[in-house]
């Protein structure tokens, strides 16, 4: 087995008014298959939107792998179940 981290970047939303939960369930969902996770938090609506809109995805949370956007949560099960 490769000593080699395993790494991830993931975009999702936490801000004052709403923790999206399934943010929280792709972090843990992370972690749990050993990945070293840069956990990138919007904190404001504007940072969503801005992030939504650079990216061209329509929801909020969003993985990325290897610089590969995985996708959001249920595109995340599905990758780590292929694994």
């Amino acid at each position: 087995m490769s000593k080699e981290s395993k790494q991830a970047l993931l975009h999702r939303m936490v801000t004052p008014e709403h923790t999206c939960p399934f943010g929280v369930k792709s972090l843990e969902l992370l972690k749990q298959a050993g990945y070293q996770v840069e956990d990138h938090q919007l904190t404001t609506r504007s940072e969503v939107d801005t992030f939504m809109r650079d990216e061209g995805v329509q929801t909020t949370p969003q993985t990325y792998i290897n610089g590969q956007r995985i996708g959001g949560h249920d595109e995340l099960v599905a990758f780590l179940s292929d694994k």
